[in-house]
């Protein structure tokens, strides 16, 4: 029968040798120091100021918001005017923000594919690992996985997809993002698709459900511990767009035979690690 969520989750996270707030904090990387352009972050700082009024703002009002003296100020609103980012509303009333911003965002909604966006981390994490890697969405009530590398090591069962769409509640990427939904979604979800017993490890109860989605959410990751294919651990952690939403997560599989407490605990940093690098990309997308 299935061991209560919390006592499960607490075995998988004694058998990964590392307790689960320690590898959900040894994964948080300090970001790097970037180089700024100053022309170009003054011209950035200008759009945001002009992006929070809903009137036209004059030179010296915008100068004294940016921080500038008034010559530099005007000298990046005019390029700005030049380029159709900002209108000059005329001499009297100032600048404002052209619809030229929300024209290239409508513009990028459209070309962006977050399978671009994911691939060459997702490829990365495979080669690194050798073990199967996966990103999936939730479309609808369905779990889709959306692009995956096979394992390159022996011993390993790939799951099927087709079960996999309506056990969101048995896997590693389909509780990563339903421990981050509002509980209505997540109710309507499992009221769809059921509670699925696939092994005799799966989560059959709301209650255990819930409890487990209680721990990813302290954790930051969601564990599979056999509980849509016997014999295969998954780990997986969400991605989140930059509105902090979750939009789909990525997991790790790994065949239980090589599940030691040294492996669990890179496998576990290593997902949530590339989760977290995939999350900042995708802060500077809009993904419809």
């Amino acid at each position: 029968m299935r061991q209560p969520a919390e006592q499960t989750r607490q075995a998988a996270s004694r058998n990964a040798g590392l307790p689960e707030e320690e590898i959900a904090m040894e994964t948080v990387a300090k970001a790097p120091a970037v180089r700024r352009i100053q022309s170009v972050d003054r011209a950035l700082t200008i759009m945001e100021i002009l992006a929070g009024r809903n009137a036209p703002m004059g030179l010296n009002d915008l100068a004294a918001a940016a921080g500038l003296n008034v010559s530099t100020c005007h000298h990046l609103v005019s390029t700005l005017v030049e380029r159709g980012y900002v209108l000059h509303a005329g001499r009297s009333r100032g600048y404002m923000l052209s619809f030229k911003l929300a024209d290239l965002a409508e513009a990028a909604s459209h070309n962006f594919d977050i399978v671009n966006i994911v691939q060459t981390d997702l490829q990365e994490l495979n080669e690194n690992l050798r073990e199967s890697v996966q990103m999936a969405t939730i479309n609808g009530t369905n779990l889709i996985t959306q692009l995956r590398f096979g394992s390159h090591m022996p011993t390993h069962v790939e799951a099927d997809e087709v079960k996999k769409m309506r056990a969101a509640h048995a896997t590693a990427t389909g509780k990563a993002i339903l421990a981050w939904l509002p509980e209505s979604e997540m109710l309507r979800i499992v009221s769809e698709n059921g509670l699925t017993p696939f092994t005799d490890s799966t989560i059959t109860s709301l209650s255990g459900l819930i409890e487990d989605l209680r721990l990813v959410r302290r954790t930051g990751y969601a564990v599979d511990e056999e509980e849509l294919e016997k014999n295969v651990i998954c780990y997986g952690a969400a991605l989140r767009d930059g509105t902090g939403a979750v939009i789909g997560s990525v997991s790790v599989s790994i065949p239980k035979s090589r599940a030691s407490k040294q492996y669990r605990a890179h496998i576990a940093r290593s997902v949530v690690k590339c989760a977290r690098t995939i999350s900042d990309r995708l802060r500077v997308a809009h993904f419809k």
